[in-house]
């Protein structure tokens, strides 16, 4: 039992921390906490379920879709929320508003579109399970995590072994000097933004994959959760965003098989702990910025 529930913890903890890594690579750029992400998560669901149930393509173009649909809508945000208030020279503050805003306009507007209710999102994978001894390892579950694995490397490498991870880097640390050193910007960080929202994305439609539906309002408790991932793990840390990503979700599915009477308590179990671990490290398990300004 206790194998098993740590197979579907890291499954769980795969999409957080794809949500988190999220948050982290904008704040790490720009300082900020972007609170539109839990919509784009919802927009990058959404579209995969569109693709899937309506179009009828497989889980890879839907994956890829909405990855793309949520890099699109991430432009919108550094256009629109983002790009013309950090002209100004305002505080920190007024892009948190302005990302609120943007929030529950992308919220209300898929309301109307899809309704509030949660949409059936069937992906047709192979029914086979993986038995390892007593462990049971089922299709969904190894997709889910493989996937989220598999960006997770790719999005280390990026930063670690690009000529964008180090412009990203660059700008991360100063972007005064970055930009007298050649590097565009304002580009780097509309490309930031985008890598982000999809991997946001990617996030929203692994979660349809693994709860069999999707809603036009599951942005605002994921994105809830996701901005408890980056703290636990430091702000603009992405290795601390996949630890405490992982973390949260063992935590939940340790909660869930003994609990108890607190098994249906998982979300209110989780930021306990996120509140003890902040008291006694409030800087987070892995400290602040670390992965983004860094080589890693």
């Amino acid at each position: 039992m206790l194998w098993q529930q740590l197979i579907n913890g890291l499954t769980q903890g795969g999409t957080y921390a794809l949500i988190a890594i999220g948050y982290t690579l904008i704040f790490g750029v720009l300082e900020i906490i972007n609170l539109a992400h839990g919509e784009v998560f919802m927009v990058g669901a959404v579209a995969g379920y569109a693709l899937v149930m309506l179009l009828g393509w497989g889980l890879l173009p839907a994956l890829i879709g909405g990855m793309i649909g949520a890099a699109l809508l991430g432009a919108v945000l550094e256009f629109t929320a983002l790009r013309a208030l950090r002209r100004k020279g305002v505080s920190n503050l007024a892009p948190l508003i302005s990302t609120i805003g943007l929030g529950m306009v992308l919220q209300n507007v898929m309301i109307r579109v899809v309704g509030a209710e949660p949409l059936p999102f069937r992906v047709p994978l192979a029914g086979f399970v993986l038995r390892l001894g007593p462990l049971q390892v089922t299709a969904t579950q190894l997709v889910v995590l493989g996937v989220s694995l598999v960006l997770m490397i790719a999005l280390q490498w990026t930063l670690s072994r690009t000529g964008l991870g180090r412009a990203v880097r660059a700008v991360s640390e100063n972007p005064e000097t970055a930009a007298l050193l050649g590097v565009n910007v304002s580009g780097i960080v509309l490309a930031t933004v985008m890598l982000a929202s999809a991997l946001g994305g990617a996030a929203g439609v692994l979660v349809g994959v693994s709860f069999v539906s999707v809603s036009a309002v599951m942005g605002m408790s994921y994105g809830l959760k996701g901005l408890a991932v980056i703290i636990l793990g430091g702000l603009g840390n992405v290795s601390g965003a996949v630890a405490g990503g992982l973390l949260i979700g063992v935590l939940e599915a340790l909660t869930v098989a003994y609990g108890g009477a607190f098994a249906g308590y998982k979300d209110a179990v989780a930021f306990g702990f996120l509140f003890l671990v902040l008291v006694a490290r409030p800087q987070g398990l892995l400290g602040q910025g670390a992965a983004v300004t860094r080589r890693s």
